[in-house]
């Protein structure tokens, strides 16, 4: 009983050393969209200036308002050049962008057939290989995360599922409506979040469902509270947007395995 209950403990204080924040003074590297953009789009303060402020994360931020997923890969490129050996952790917050660009999901793999030595013998197998490629929003991701997977083998990397998706409108031109419609190639924002979820396991990376654990909710008046403007502007979180966003990943930040 005495050494499962020590056990416990041991694991439960992953991320907090003597009752201390073990999250504290880590350099934390934000790649994404306008939600992450150190313009504060939308916004004075966001998610990462919130745990910056609950956790003491040192925040390293290239997201850049308006990139989709195939954007990312620079924004990590750039992040190698300038913090090759001296970040703690890596954030990825991005796919809105592809759904309203209108991206094809695509596949994580191709098949092959291939000849392969099987316990001493030459045998035909199936073999995948990761399609890469920016044509479509899993060739996209892919493409990203054999940048981050090569470039920082030690970090962990966590992948934020997009937000609810309200009405936006920027004139005439880009005006945005609500996730209760699908974009022109015939997929709901639904889809993009699904297949955030299905690259955890793909790449073997933690994925924060922000899609359900921030509790963002724009489809609805009652949450205008949480976005940039009422009438215009229902995509962007406002800082009581960004403080539930931050809330939700530092839960779990708190009980995951540390830096």
């Amino acid at each position: 009983m005495r050494k499962t209950i020590l056990c416990i403990i041991a694991v439960g204080a992953l991320c907090v050393y003597g009752g201390e924040n073990a999250w504290s003074g880590k350099k934390v590297a934000y790649l994404g969209d306008s939600i992450t953009d150190a313009r504060h789009i939308g916004c004075t303060s966001n998610y990462w200036n919130f745990l910056e402020a609950k956790l003491g994360i040192v925040p390293l931020v290239y997201g850049i308002n308006g990139h989709q997923m195939k954007h990312l890969v620079g924004q990590a490129e750039k992040l190698k050049a300038e913090h090759p050996d001296d970040v703690d952790a890596i954030f990825v917050f991005a796919g809105t962008n592809d759904y309203n660009a209108n991206t094809p999901l695509g596949s994580w793999y191709e098949e092959t057939t291939e000849t392969v030595n099987r316990n001493g013998k030459q045998v035909a197998l199936k073999r995948r290989n990761f399609v890469y490629g920016e044509a479509t929003f899993r060739g996209r991701i892919n493409n990203l995360m054999k940048v981050l997977r090569e470039s920082f083998p030690a970090q962990p990397i966590y992948l934020l599922t997009p937000i609810h998706r309200g009405y936006a409108t920027f004139g005439a031109s880009n005006v945005q409506p609500d996730e209760s419609y699908a974009n022109e190639i015939g997929e709901y924002i639904d889809a993009y979040v699904d297949a955030i979820k299905e690259a955890g396991n793909v790449w073997a990376a933690t994925v924060i469902d922000i899609n359900a654990e921030s509790g963002l909710f724009p489809l609805f008046a009652s949450h205008a509270r949480f976005f940039n403007n009422a009438q215009t502007d229902m995509l962007h979180p406002n800082n009581a947007g960004h403080e539930r966003i931050a809330e939700a990943i530092a839960v779990r930040l708190r009980s995951s395995v540390c830096p």
